[in-house]
């Protein structure tokens, strides 16, 4: 743990200890990065400071995380965000999200990487074509594209993931810095032809999609000094397939929110939660 977050949980844990309400003796200052996974992008209300484009609330998880631990937020999260988003400009009025970042920076959090290449919502389109098709019935996603998903996770998602995480490190060289994995979207097998329409032997195709996704940024993690927040255990039975009220993520049919196979404010609230134990915050 950088230096200065040390410090500053332990000046606020001696605070806590002295007086009540517990409240940090000096405020983290806390930047928030990334895609509509940190945005929670669907989920209402809207964050009013966010571009409408960005498609923002202010019941994602850095807001969680910050009202939690009373921390100063920058959120510059912005639905549809890549990596190189980091560097340069998403949309007009939209700036490169680490202009919000600064040496003195204490936390800084993401998800990132889902868009990059266009691999995860190209899979989830390709595949919810192919599941239609056949009535859920075969593997006929896999059955076409083979590796080819996985192949450019490994060979062009994990190379930008470090670029962009090195590139943070530069910014904030003794920030506490975490990258959270994705949620699950789906069961382990089985999955739910009638709210997600992936055939069911693509199930595990996507799950194995996502699981080489995760593990990408768990490496680049551990390459640059981040500390990586393993949703996958906490996520469990939790994936879009579930009743309202256990799901974390909502489906592409009889869900709740606009936005379809993103976390709702149950799943947002929840990666905030595991994001706090990850980094000893609560």
């Amino acid at each position: 743990m950088p230096r200065r977050l040390a410090v500053l949980l332990a000046a606020a844990t001696a605070a806590a200890t002295l007086a009540a309400p517990a409240a940090h003796a000096e405020s983290l200052d806390y930047v928030a990065l990334g895609d509509s996974y940190s945005a929670a992008s669907g989920v209402l209300p809207p964050d009013p400071a966010a571009s409408p484009l960005c498609l923002r609330s202010s019941r994602n998880y850095p807001h969680v995380l910050a009202a939690e631990t009373g921390a100063h937020l920058t959120d510059v999260t912005c639905g549809a965000a890549e990596t190189k988003h980091f560097t340069t400009a998403q949309y007009p009025g939209v700036p490169p999200q680490l202009d919000a970042v600064g040496a003195d920076t204490d936390l800084i959090t993401m998800t990132i990487g889902g868009n990059d290449s266009g691999v995860f919502i190209s899979a989830i389109l390709a595949c919810g074509s192919a599941g239609i098709l056949t009535l859920g019935q075969g593997s006929p996603c896999r059955d076409i594209h083979g590796s080819s998903f996985e192949d450019t996770v490994r060979t062009k998602t994990y190379p930008a993931l470090v670029t962009a995480l090195r590139a943070v490190r530069d910014k904030a060289p003794d920030a506490e810095v975490a990258i959270l994995g994705y949620p699950w979207i789906l069961p382990a097998t089985g999955g739910c032809f009638d709210r997600m329409p992936i055939a069911a032997g693509d199930v595990p195709y996507l799950r194995s999609l996502q699981a080489t996704l995760n593990d990408a940024v768990e490496r680049t993690a551990g390459e640059t000094g981040a500390t990586y927040v393993d949703l996958s255990a906490a996520s469990e039975g939790h994936d879009a397939c579930q009743a309202p009220g256990v799901r974390w993520i909502e489906p592409v049919l009889q869900g709740t929110n606009p936005v379809v196979v993103h976390p709702n404010a149950r799943g947002e609230a929840a990666m905030a939660a595991r994001t706090l134990a990850v980094l000893g915050l609560r």
